[in-house]
C-alpha cells in the first residue's frame, strides 16, 4: 500500500513540474521522469513506518492493558460463580489478544477459579461426599505408587448391584474397593446416589463426576488428561454409557460384565475402550452383546483406523463373575492419556446429553444428533451434522489463530476468516467445565446447510 501511494504522488510531482515549466523541460535531479527526489520519498517512507510502529506498539499495549485489567479485576473480590459470570462482560475481556498472552490469561483465570473452588469445597472433600440437588454421592479413594511430575492418574470404579435394597447396593460399593489395583494412580469407588436400576447412567451422574474430577485435580494433583473410568455389572453399565457422551474427559474406560442398553460406540472415536465379559454370562444377552460390540468396535476401527482403539476379551468358561482375570483392564487403561484437540470428532447424543463435546458446542440437542467434525491444518470440516448451528471452539494446540480460519461443510463454505483470542471466550470456556485442560482461545459459530453435504 505505502509503495503505490508514493509512486502515484511521484507521478502528479512529476507532471505538475513539466507542464508548468514545458520550454525549459525540467527535470527532476534524479534526472528520470516523474520520479520524486529520494530523499522526500524516504522521508515519506519513513513517516508511514512511524504510524505502523505506533499502531503496532498501541495493539501491544493494549493487549498488554487487557492482562493487566484482568489481573486488577481478579484482585478486587474473592471469585464466586457470580462474580465470574460477569468477567466475560468487561470491557477488557473482548480485546483481542497474542498467544502469549491468551496461555497467562487462562493461568490466571484456573488460578482464581481453582482457589475459589478449593475453598467452596473444602468440607464436602474432608466428608468425602458430593451433595447436587437432593442427592448425595459418598466415596472413597486410595493412592498407589509414586505420583509422577504430571500428576496421579485417577480412576473411577463403578460398583454393582442396581434395583436392590440399599443395603445391597452399599455392600457392594464396600466389595468394589477391593477389586483393582493400579500401579499408579488414584483408585476412586463412589457410592451410587440411587438404588435404581440404571444407579450409574441417569443423568445426574454425569455432573457428579464431573465434580469429582475438578475435585480430585484441585485438592489432589490429579492430571485431568489420565483419567479413566471402569465399572463392574451395573458399574459396567455406567460405563457403556457414560464412556461415549463423556470421552472428552477421559483418556480410556473399561466395562465389565454390563449391559449397554440403547447406547452405541461412535462416541469412543478418540479414548481407550476395553470389554470384559465372561462367555457364559447369558442374564440379559449380556455375552452375545459383548460379542456383537467386539464386531462393531472391530468395524469403526476398519472404516477409521485413527480412532476406536480397543480390547475386547471374553473370558472363556467364565460366567457372571470372572475370577478377577478382568484386572488386565487397569494397565491396559493406563496406556492411554487424553487427547484433548483430537483431529476428527463423532458425537453422538443419547438420552442424556451435552452441550460441549471437545472443541465443539450446540444447543441442540434433542433427538439424539450426529456431528461429525475434521480438522486439517487451519480448515475444519463438517462432512455430517443433525444441528442447524454449531459453535467450534479453538485453540493454538490444534490450529494457527494468527492464520485465517476456514470452516466448510460439503461444498459450502460456512466461514473464512481471522479470528480473536479473548479472555471472555477463555472464561466461558474454564466456566463450562471447572478444569485447566478446559480453556479455548477462540470461537466461531456457524449455520449449517439443510444437509451435511452442503446441499439445500
Amino acid at each position: 500500500m505505502g509503495s503505490r501511494m508514493i509512486a502515484g504522488r511521484s507521478g502528479t510531482y512529476g507532471a505538475a513540474m513539466i507542464g508548468s515549466h514545458r520550454a525549459k523541460q525540467i527535470r527532476p535531479p534524479c534526472g528520470c521522469h516523474g520520479r520524486q527526489n529520494p530523499s522526500i520519498a524516504r522521508n515519506r517512507l519513513m513517516r508511514q513506518l512511524l504510524i505502523l510502529l505506533a499502531t503496532f506498539v498501541s495493539a501491544s499495549a493494549a493487549q498488554g492493558s487487557s492482562l493487566s485489567d484482568l489481573r486488577a479485576w481478579l484482585r478486587q473480590a474473592p471469585l464466586n460463580d457470580e462474580r465470574f459470570a460477569e468477567l466475560p462482560k468487561q470491557a477488557f475481556a473482548s480485546e483481542s489478544l497474542t498467544k502469549s498472552q491468551a496461555k497467562q490469561a487462562a493461568d490466571l483465570i484456573w488460578a482464581a477459579r481453582s482457589e475459589q473452588l478449593r475453598e467452596e469445597r473444602k468440607a464436602e472433600m474432608d466428608k468425602r461426599e458430593i451433595v447436587l440437588g437432593d442427592k448425595k454421592m459418598p466415596f472413597w479413594f486410595k493412592t498407589f505408587g509414586k505420583k509422577p511430575a504430571t500428576g496421579h492418574s485417577l480412576f473411577i470404579s463403578m460398583h454393582g448391584g442396581g434395583g436392590a435394597p440399599p443395603a445391597v447396593n452399599t455392600q457392594q460399593y464396600e466389595n468394589q474397593k477391593r477389586l483393582y489395583q493400579p500401579a499408579e494412580g488414584i483408585y476412586l469407588v463412589p457410592r451410587a446416589p440411587t438404588d435404581t436400576w440404571n444407579l450409574w447412567h441417569q443423568g445426574h451422574i454425569d455432573a457428579f463426576f464431573d465434580r469429582i474430577i475438578t475435585n480430585m485435580v484441585i485438592f489432589h494433583d490429579v492430571n485431568p488428561d489420565r483419567v479413566y473410568i471402569m465399572g463392574y455389572s451395573a458399574g459396567g453399565d455406567g460405563v457403556y454409557q457414560l464412556a461415549p457422551r463423556m470421552a472428552d474427559r477421559l483418556a480410556a474406560a473399561a466395562m465389565m460384565a454390563g449391559h449397554p442398553n440403547e447406547t452405541k460406540p461412535d462416541g469412543l472415536r478418540n479414548i481407550g475402550f476395553t470389554l470384559h465379559m465372561g462367555a457364559l454370562d447369558g442374564a440379559y444377552r449380556r455375552n452375545q452383546i459383548a460379542a456383537e460390540w467386539k464386531e462393531k468396535l472391530a468395524a469403526l476401527r476398519k472404516s477409521d483406523p485413527s480412532g476406536y482403539q480397543h480390547h475386547i476379551e471374553i473370558h472363556p468358561g467364565r460366567a457372571h463373575w470372572m475370577n478377577l482375570e478382568d484386572r488386565v483392564a487397569v494397565p491396559w487403561m493406563a496406556k492411554f492419556t487424553r487427547n484433548r484437540f483430537p483431529s476428527r470428532i463423532v458425537w453422538l447424543q443419547d438420552d442424556v446429553t451435552h452441550q460441549r463435546f471437545y472443541w465443539l458446542r450446540t444447543s441442540q440437542t434433542g433427538g439424539r444428533p450426529r456431528i461429525v467434525a475434521e480438522v486439517r491444518d487451519n480448515s475444519i470440516s463438517i462432512p455430517e451434522s443433525d444441528v442447524q448451528t454449531l459453535t467450534v471452539l479453538l485453540h493454538d494446540d490444534f490450529v494457527s489463530l494468527d492464520k485465517p480460519i476456514r470452516i466448510v461443510s460439503g461444498e459450502a463454505e460456512l466461514f473464512d476468516g481471522s479470528v480473536e483470542r479473548t479472555i471472555a471466550t477463555i472464561a466461558q470456556s474454564i466456566a463450562e467445565r471447572d478444569e485447566p485442560g478446559a480453556a479455548v482461545y477462540a470461537s466461531v459459530s456457524v449455520k449449517l446447510p439443510a444437509n451435511a453435504d452442503g446441499s439445500k
